[in-house]
């Protein structure tokens, strides 16, 4: 379990499910329901659902592609944390948020598995967080002409090498969006 004192609860993180990151990324559409059906089930059972959304030289705040994707819509009193970073937690008010909720345990979705997604996952696990990543609720683009594996390779590598974290009182590992169990540990 964590390494968080007094941190008991889970939360969604759903990072950068945006419009010009997820534009023509692998298997867009069924991991952007994927994660519609995670945001749904978090609310269900009353989970925190928090997210991120990138801004950089070419994803500029404000603009049409920063926007999170029109089958998302976060809720009014969902936290969204802006970031400039791949880690999520670098220089973002992301712990700050995660410790007001009391939240020790991570289930993330999002994009992109071979940037941002990857660094948020080691970001939370060297910070004491359990990271449960949702093995069919994280693409990217293809980055093959600059020497990157298909895009379905990334994502079945993450998965693959992301099953078997762990670190001394914390918990990684991988899941199915319909296994989700928002109330369990990571395995």
């Amino acid at each position: 379990m964590t390494t968080l004192e007094s941190r008991p609860n889970t939360a969604l993180l759903v990072v950068d499910v945006q419009v010009d990151v997820v534009e023509g990324a692998y298997e867009r559409d069924p991991v952007v329901a994927n994660i519609a059906g995670l945001v749904e089930q978090a609310r269900e059972e009353q989970v925190p659902v928090v997210w991120v959304q990138h801004s950089d030289e070419q994803l500029e705040r404000g603009s049409d592609g920063w926007r999170i994707v029109p089958e998302l819509t976060p809720g009014e009193t969902e936290p969204l944390v802006e970031k400039n970073y791949g880690d999520s937690f670098e220089e973002t008010s992301l712990e700050s948020v995660l410790s007001g909720l009391g939240v020790g345990r991570l289930v993330v979705a999002g994009a992109q598995t071979d940037a941002c997604i990857r660094s948020t996952l080691h970001g939370a696990l060297v910070r004491g967080y359990d990271a449960l990543l949702v093995s069919d609720a994280h693409t990217t683009k293809d980055q093959s002409q600059w020497g990157a594996p298909p895009p379905g390779q990334v994502v079945a590598h993450t998965n693959l090498y992301w099953t078997y974290q762990a670190a001394p009182g914390r918990t990684a590992g991988t899941v199915a969006a319909k296994d989700v169990d928002f109330g369990g540990s990571a395995s």
